[in-house]
């Protein structure tokens, strides 16, 4: 049972959207899915009481370093990923959500801001790797990728991340109506109206190949070794 956080400390890199999407992907395959809502803004929390129950979705909204760990296990138990949207900060909730995580997602837009705002993730990541022996598997996703990037532009970026060690998804997400349609009106990818929503079809291709590659990034059986006590102590001195 995977633990996959997403994670900018700058607000506005599509963290949440390419949260939902992969949650929402995951779920319309037939896998069992909670959510940890551990965003201040509360943006997963207010789609999904908009939308109403979802058949294998659960969302938990009152997140905080005290309770992650037992939601955590608790939702272990009857799902089979877990997916935390963590705030757009660099704090102790997102220090300890990472350290939790069997992967990082950290979504970058090709701007100076989210690059900064993603370099902060990493270079927590690197701080929680040498202080605290916590060796966290994670890796960059590019999102609201428009037509205007070009695939030259693409790879430039990809390739300058590739140097210095960063994993890059190759699946980047496209800037898509369908995507804010899913947070306006509720529902999902495959519940919005084609006939309403431009490119429905191809938003849905986009998430279904994002969802694709995250779980060919995972082991296929996760042993959890973190000892909490180190992880708490570790979150004091870093966050």
């Amino acid at each position: 049972m995977p633990v996959i956080s997403f994670a900018n400390a700058k607000g506005g890199a599509g963290k949440t959207t390419a949260a939902l999407l992969l949650a929402t992907e995951l779920a319309h395959q037939g896998y069992r899915v909670a959510i940890l809502d551990a965003d201040p803004q509360r943006w997963i929390t207010q789609w999904y009481d908009a939308t109403g129950h979802l058949h294998n979705i659960e969302v938990i909204s009152e997140v905080s370093v005290a309770s992650v760990q037992g939601h955590i296990r608790e939702l272990s138990r009857t799902n089979d990923y877990i997916i935390m949207d963590l705030a757009g900060a660099r704090d102790a909730m997102v220090t300890t959500g990472i350290g939790l995580s069997d992967h990082v997602l950290i979504p970058v837009q090709g701007c100076a801001m989210d690059a900064k705002g993603g370099a902060q993730i990493l270079d927590l990541i690197k701080l929680m790797q040498s202080a605290g022996n916590l060796v966290i598997p994670h890796s960059v996703v590019l999102t609201r990728v428009t037509s205007m990037v070009t695939t030259r532009a693409l790879l430039a970026i990809k390739g300058l991340l590739a140097a210095r060690g960063v994993n890059v998804i190759n699946t980047a997400i496209a800037e898509r109506t369908a995507f804010r349609e899913i947070f306006d009106c509720g529902g999902t990818l495959y519940s919005l109206d084609p006939h309403k929503v431009s490119n429905l079809d191809k938003a849905q291709e986009n998430a279904k190949a994002f969802a694709a590659e995250v779980m060919r990034l995972l082991p296929a059986r996760v042993v959890r070794s973190s000892e909490p006590r180190r992880l708490f102590r570790l979150v004091r001195s870093a966050a």
